[in-house]
């Protein structure tokens, strides 16, 4: 669980409260933010396979992780809670924020690997459209958008109101 916290550490994110664990598919399920563990228990652990070892994560604390990722300072501004999580021995965070420069929302998903950071799902939406590029085929995640999952592509579909990191 130690690869979270590093995680954490290296984007310059707060994590709200230790590591929890919950069922990948409550977890993707939930758009709220996620209840916080007590941090005394220490490190929570993955016991089953369908399960997500996930770091509550202070929203604003992202603000500052997106200005320097993306060099234009303010352009992303989170609007849902962030999810930075484990799943099968890998680690992912995924962003939602109101990119105020194409006036959109966007989803914003990388996965962590020993050569670093790489983004594998940015996906713009509003009610009119849906531009993405993906990239998830070697993962076990899709990006659902109006019901339908997508894994990998670069194209444009119909508007929508959310976009959901899911299980493939």
């Amino acid at each position: 669980m130690s690869k979270l916290r590093n995680i954490l550490i290296g984007a310059g994110i707060a994590a709200v409260g230790a590591i929890g664990t919950k069922k990948a598919v409550d977890y993707f399920r939930n758009r709220d933010k996620e209840e916080v563990v007590d941090e005394s228990e220490g490190d929570a652990e993955v016991t089953e396979a369908d399960e997500v070892a996930y770091v509550t994560v202070e929203p604003d604390s992202v603000q500052d992780f997106l200005d320097k990722s993306f060099g234009d300072p303010g352009r992303y501004v989170p609007t849902r809670p962030p999810k930075v999580f484990e799943y099968q021995d890998e680690q992912y965070m995924v962003i939602w924020a109101r990119d105020n420069k194409q006036d959109k929302n966007q989803m914003l998903a990388f996965k962590y690997t020993d050569e670093g950071r790489k983004m594998i799902a940015s996906v713009g939406y509003t009610a009119d459209t849906t531009d993405y590029n993906i990239n998830m085929e070697d993962t076990a995640f899709a990006v659902e958008v109006n019901g339908d999952k997508i894994t990998s592509g670069q194209d444009t579909t119909a508007g929508a109101d959310e976009v959901d990191f899911v299980l493939a």
